[in-house]
């Protein structure tokens, strides 16, 4: 019987998802999880990838179980999912939570059956202790986020990104399809300096200033020449390592004029035809886009199948 897991992670603690010969992994706490509670060696494969330090507010495993069920997380004969997801919680880490787990289709697979995956980048442009752990801050007083969009529109559709790939990579391809890329602010809904702002009415003067609107249930705060709390949401089919994080870096030199629209532009290769290889001259290497932002602040956020 295969079984689909529902998680989500805080990846401060890992190496990433997939497990690694000497460093802490979720998929490892996962198995070891498993195995100890369904009493078998029990494999899980995960959807892809994450960077060390990378989060998941939305993961999906798998993984298969034939054999007798244990005592404790029985029912009918069957493995009863509530009780199973209820006891993992209980061993896990503090970093790892199971959302949910159900029996599916024998032939589902948690990476190749995804046809999209979302990741969100989020910054903030005041210094906020209470960001520091899950947010990049970036205090540049002059960063133009619509030279940003546009820039980040480029990447929209079937391209070859292997300039945003980390060198070394195992990838057979390095063609995705980006069906999103876009910059919008966004309210932090945990403790900040901006939900502080709440604490005692503002100054007349600067109430009106203070807030910019925004995506979420909270106004996004302004600061300087721009809103203080921006996202990066980008969705594709596929994903190369450190993709994301490349992207980000890129965008914030041509947000603040380090890099021009046109530059950013000829990083971004159309897709060679299936077996031919890109003209002389034509080729996009890593050293040639901006430097990789932080993976703390990076979220991967939905998968759909």
């Amino acid at each position: 019987m295969r079984y689909r897991i529902d998680l989500s992670y805080d990846g401060a603690p890992f190496c990433g998802w997939q497990i690694q010969a000497s460093a802490p992994s979720v998929q490892e706490e996962l198995e070891k999880a498993l195995s100890t509670l369904l009493r078998s060696s029990i494999a899980v494969v995960g959807a892809g990838r994450t960077d060390t330090g990378v989060s998941a507010s939305r993961y999906v495993a798998h993984f298969d179980f034939e054999g007798q069920v244990p005592e404790g997380v029985e029912r009918e004969g069957a493995v009863d999912c509530k009780q199973l997801t209820y006891k993992l919680n209980a061993i896990l880490p503090k970093a790892v939570a199971i959302q949910g787990i159900a029996p599916v289709a024998a032939d589902f697979h948690a990476r190749f059956d995804a046809v999209c995956r979302q990741y969100q980048y989020f910054l903030h442009r005041r210094k906020d202790p209470f960001l520091e752990s899950r947010s990049f801050y970036f205090g540049y007083p002059d960063v133009d986020f619509d030279a940003m969009n546009r820039a980040a529109a480029l990447l929209l559709g079937k391209h070859d990104f292997s300039c945003f790939e980390k060198s070394g990579g195992d990838n057979k391809t390095s063609v995705c399809t980006v069906y999103k890329a876009l910059w919008e602010p966004y309210s932090p809904e945990l403790c900040s300096f901006e939900n502080a702002a709440d604490l005692e009415p503002a100054p007349a003067a600067f109430s009106q200033s203070f807030f910019a609107a925004g995506a979420g249930s909270r106004p996004a705060a302004n600061f300087g020449n721009g809103v203080i709390y921006w996202r990066f949401t980008i969705e594709a089919d596929r994903f190369l390592r450190n993709m994301v994080r490349a992207i980000v870096g890129t965008l914030l030199e041509t947000g603040r004029s380090r890099r021009s629209e046109q530059d950013f532009a000829s990083l971004i290769l159309d897709a060679p035809a299936p077996g031919s290889t890109p003209p002389a001259g034509k080729v996009s290497l890593r050293s040639n886009a901006g430097e990789s932002v932080p993976g703390h602040a990076l979220f991967l956020t939905d998968i759909r199948y």
